[in-house]
């Protein structure tokens, strides 16, 4: 397969050299494109691009490194990188499906909701600043729809 689009099913975009192995709620499989080419491509399926989605979180939280990112609003497709998006083997994690996560090993466990578990090589304090940041970004978010619904 060498097209994805993230979707409500999405988890994980794990980053390989030039492929990425995508974490779905119920399977994983390897699409041949990086995990950041990926994120680009859905946001521009969604009617922005990944620049125009990072432009939003400076606007709403004021974070522009590292920045998580707004897929998609409406099922709140929130996906944070884990290591410059430059760089081959930058992840991209949704946070609302993260159950826990723990360093065993010299590597971060994530496990997620359904159970899946991924190894990454990053220190637990950045990935959980980068966790906090996407729960800001989607508090703000979700804050922004219940003044639209008013």
């Amino acid at each position: 397969m060498d097209h994805y689009e993230i979707n409500d099913k999405t988890i994980a975009l794990y980053g390989m050299q030039n492929k990425t192995r995508v974490y779905e709620e119920d399977k994983s499989f390897i699409i041949d494109k990086s995990a950041t080419t990926i994120m680009e491509e859905s946001c521009t399926y969604f009617g922005s691009s990944l620049n125009g989605r990072k432009r939003g979180t400076e606007k709403l939280i004021g974070v522009s490194y590292k920045a998580p990112i707004i897929v998609e609003e409406t099922n709140d497709l929130i996906f944070f990188p884990t290591s410059s998006p430059r760089c081959d083997e930058c992840s991209w994690i949704r946070s609302n499906k993260i159950d826990k996560f723990y360093y065993k090993n010299n590597h971060l466990m994530i496990e997620f909701k359904n159970g899946n578990k991924i190894y990454l090589k990053i220190s637990y304090d950045v990935f959980n600043k980068q966790i906090l940041r996407a729960t800001r970004l989607e508090h703000v978010l979700n804050d922004r729809k219940k003044e639209l619904n008013k």
